[in-house]
């Protein structure tokens, strides 16, 4: 496998879309059992499917050049899209009474996009940088710290070299993505006192 084969499955597999359809119901599954997987799937579908459908069409339709919309112009139709899902996600999960992580875990993202958004109409901060970083926070609260953060680091560095070799960001476009991405979903975990 070559090293461009190689940074383009990291970057497909580990996709913003994919970690955020992924990781709520793991969470929901590891702090609170199969109820809180069925919360996390309610995050899952609007705010990952939701984000994903959008750009699925936005392809097919030739708006977006693909689902990692590499052109930075294109990305605020999408991006808006992904802030009214998570919204839309954040309050059902609280007027329906959804675990306290969960609904963390959502406003965390919230959080993370507020800051994110406005600076990718500027500059080409990484998504992928920034959604697997807050992942790792977000599962640094629900399984052992010190080796969840360590793997996890890893992991970061790999999605960020990859989405570096593909020339799709600089170096300081995925460093700002992690850093951006860890403390603002640190901060959110915090205030939500957990």
């Amino acid at each position: 496998m070559t090293a461009d084969s190689l940074a383009k499955r990291v970057t497909d597999l580990l996709a913003p879309q994919v970690l955020v359809i992924l990781m709520p119901p793991l969470v929901g599954l590891i702090a609170q059992g199969w109820g809180g997987a069925a919360w996390g799937l309610v995050a899952s579908a609007l705010c990952g499917g939701v984000p994903a459908a959008v750009i699925a069409a936005g392809v097919r339709s030739g708006r977006l050049d693909s689902h990692h919309i590499v052109d930075r112009a294109r990305r605020a139709g999408p991006l808006m899209a992904a802030v009214a899902a998570v919204l839309v996600a954040l309050l059902l999960l609280v007027l329906l009474g959804a675990p306290l992580l969960l609904v963390a875990t959502v406003t965390a993202m919230l959080v993370a996009l507020a800051v994110t958004v406005p600076i990718t109409l500027r500059w080409k901060i990484s998504f992928h940088a920034a959604v697997s970083a807050g992942t790792v926070v977000v599962l640094a609260y629900v399984l052992p710290s010190a080796p969840t953060l360590l793997a996890g680091a890893a992991v970061v560095a790999l999605i960020c070299w990859a989405r570096v070799r593909l020339t799709h960001h600089t170096w300081p476009q995925v460093a700002a993505g992690a850093a951006v991405g860890a403390l603002t979903t640190w901060a959110t975990l915090t205030v939500f006192g957990l």
